[in-house]
This record gives C-alpha cells, sequence and structure tokens, in this order.
C-alpha cells in the first residue's frame, strides 16, 4: 500500500538526526536541529510560505513558516511542535526508519516528528489548495530544546508575537489537551560535620538527617498532596530521584545531597512548593538548603476548553470533551508569553523515548485529516 505524503515526510525526517546537544557529547554530528530545519524550509519555501530562521542559541535557529490569508489579517494560529529529540537508547539504529505493519519506528517517530510531519503537511495541502482562511495567518513554528530547557519557545513567547491559540506538537492519541502539569526540579542538602568511621560520634551524619528527609518527603508530604486534585490533571505528586554522599565506609559524611521532582497543578507556585516543602521539615527540626535545579519556571498549564478555536478543534476531532497530560511541555511557556495554548498530536507517549520508538501510520494520517478539517473552519 502506498504511503501518505505524512507517512512519507516523517520517514525522511526520521533519517535526518536532530538529537538535543545536552543529550551528546560536543562535535557529535547528530546534534542539533538544523538538519531537520533546512529540510522543511526548502518544502516550505517551494510551497510559496514566507520563512524565517531566528537563532535562539549559538548555532540553533527555531523555524517559522508562514501562510497569508486571503484577505487582511486578524487572527493567528500557531503550530507548535518541537524538532528535537532525546538521544539514546538504541540511537544509531533509531536513525534508520523503518515501516512494519502499519507503523513507522524510528528516533523521533512518536515524540514529536509525527507532529512536526502532520502539522506541516495539513499547511501545505491547505497551502497547496486555495482554501486558506480569508483572515487568519498560520504559523508552523519549530521549535529547538524542547528536550532539555525549552530555549525554543521561551525565545518565541518573549518576541512578543501574540496568536488566537498555539496548538502545540505531542502525541496526545489525537486527544485535545488544555491542561497539563508543571515541573519543579529542587536539590535539598543537608550538612553533617565529618569523623573517623572508628568513632562516629565525634561527628554528624549528614546522610542520617537526610534518611528522615527523604522519609517526610515520600510519605507524610505525599500523602498531603493526594488531597490536592483538579479535574483533568488528578493529584500533584513529588518523587525523591537520586541521592548522593560521603565518599567511603570509614568516614562519616558531611554532606548529602536529594533531587527532588515535584509535579504541580495550576494556580501551585515554584515559591509555595519550596515555602511548604521547608515549613515541613523545620517542623521535625532538620535543617535543609534548597537549591532549584532549572534556570526557568515550568508552570502548569490551563487552558479555557470553551475557547471558541478549541471548541472548533475539538468538533474536527469529533470530540465532546478534553483532556489533560502529566507531563510538561512547550505550551506552557506559550501561554506564559500571552498565547492561549494547548497541545494536541498523533501518536501515544509511552513509546516515547524508548529503545523501539514507533507511531501507527493511521494516527499519524488522521492528525493530518484533523488539522486540516480545523483550519478550513477557521475565519
Amino acid at each position: 500500500m502506498a504511503l501518505s505524503s505524512t507517512a512519507q515526510l516523517l520517514i525522511e525526517l526520521i533519517a535526518l538526526p536532530s538529537v538535543n546537544p545536552a543529550f551528546l557529547r560536543p562535535g557529535d554530528d547528530r546534534s542539533g536541529e538544523a538538519a531537520v530545519g533546512d529540510k522543511l524550509a526548502q518544502v516550505a519555501e517551494a510551497a510559496g510560505l514566507q520563512v524565517r530562521r531566528p537563532e535562539v542559541l549559538p548555532g540553533r535557529r527555531n523555524l517559522i513558516a508562514s501562510l497569508e490569508p486571503k484577505g487582511d489579517c486578524r487572527h493567528r494560529l500557531i503550530l507548535a511542535p518541537h524538532l528535537d529529540t532525546v538521544g539514546f537508547p538504541a540511537l544509531d539504529e533509531q536513525l534508520v526508519p523503518r515501516v512494519h505493519q502499519g507503523r513507522i519506528y524510528g528516533r523521533g517517530a512518536c515524540d514529536t516528528k509525527g507532529c512536526v510531519a502532520a502539522m506541516f503537511d495539513a499547511l501545505l495541502a491547505v497551502a497547496r489548495s486555495g482554501t486558506r482562511p480569508q483572515h487568519t495567518e498560520i504559523l508552523f513554528v519549530g521549535f529547538i530544546d524542547e528536550e532539555n530547557g525549552q530555549a525554543g519557545s521561551r525565545h518565541f513567547a518573549d518576541q512578543g508575537l501574540k496568536g488566537d491559540l498555539a496548538i502545540v506538537g505531542e502525541p496526545t492519541r489525537l486527544r485535545v489537551v488544555t491542561a497539563h502539569k508543571g515541573d519543579v526540579w529542587l536539590k535539598l542538602k543537608t550538612k553533617g560535620r565529618s569523623a573517623h568511621g572508628s568513632t562516629p560520634r565525634r561527628g554528624k551524619n549528614a546522610i542520617h538527617t537526610m534518611s528522615r528527609v527523604v522519609e517526610l518527603i515520600e510519605t507524610r508530604y505525599a500523602e498531603s498532596l493526594e488531597t490536592r486534585r483538579h479535574p483533568l490533571l488528578g493529584e500533584a505528586t513529588v518523587n525523591v530521584g537520586s541521592i548522593q554522599g560521603g565518599t567511603q565506609p570509614n568516614i562519616v559524611p558531611d554532606e548529602c545531597v536529594i533531587s527532588v521532582d515535584r509535579r504541580t497543578l495550576p494556580g501551585e507556585t515554584e515559591a509555595g512548593v519550596r515555602k511548604e516543602l521547608r515549613s515541613l521539615l523545620q517542623a521535625s527540626g532538620l535543617t535543609v538548603s534548597f537549591e532549584n535545579l532549572r534556570l526557568d519556571p515550568c508552570p502548569a498549564l490551563e487552558t479555557d476548553p470553551r475557547h471558541p478555536w478549541v471548541q472548533l478543534l475539538c468538533a474536527a476531532a469529533s470530540q465532546n470533551r478534553t483532556w489533560g497530560v502529566n507531563y510538561f511541555c512547550d505550551a506552557a511557556p506559550l501561554a506564559a508569553g500571552g498565547i492561549p495554548s494547548i497541545v494536541f498530536g498523533p501518536g501515544d507517549i509511552a513509546q516515547a523515548h524508548t529503545a523501539d520508538e514507533w507511531i501507527s501510520i493511521e494516527s499519524l494520517d488522521r492528525g493530518t485529516a484533523i488539522l486540516q478539517r480545523f483550519i478550513g473552519k477557521l475565519p
């Protein structure tokens, strides 16, 4: 059976490495989004779209392809997948795309080159058909760096360009997502006093103190979060993900460090998370220092499902409700910049970052068709 133009485009994109440089050694020729951006820019220009490549980080550029409306521009839709992928496991094997039993396999097939292909091909179809909206400009914006620090979406939002709606491409199983959790990463440190392991009472064991911290976080604090629930996102959560302390068995450790992942709900803030954790630990007589592991905030997303264009997309996808997801993505930085944002795309997040990443061709082609129907309803 012949593959659709969307499937063919996805196969070409998988074969172009675009691994986030954070996951590879400097100088690795598989890193960066340039090859994918160059490919899409070439196709967009051939289709008559206006293309810009603003630099976000040294040598790394967002891709912006614009389809102007027939008449004067009164509205703007932003189609916003990301161009970067994670690296391992099995990276080299995953850079050779393959088709098997109705699936396309390869790094980025699901997260999110499938969304790139569906959104880009839907836009090209509209451009070629002559049925572009009367008053709505459509921007395809391929972001860099979503898999690390979201530099691409943060840069775009900082430029002040507004839109009526941004559809951020992530594998949502073609569900229209209006809410996602935020993410606060903290480093907590306890201090002790070193001593010889044969006379431990002369020291103060920082690991022992931290064990009490971990116990409180994973029990009392985690249980308190179960009472905070969102209708689309469920409960807030916390996880102690790593611990480091001490150097060898015969030295009382004078320092211990843990990393904490706190998934937030709409309305929760980083400052609020730090305050409640600090209060809990101080009430138990524990002295702990805090440090943020992220340079930029990662707040939760909540967009009004009654937004007229959200309802249009729901209708195009034959859905009578919207959904929430647990992971963080580019939608929140765009929303923080004043652009109402949702998440939508083919594929299932369960396949993202796996050693045999794949997307179903049926989901891919349905995604393209839904986006075409949606664009056809815009003013």
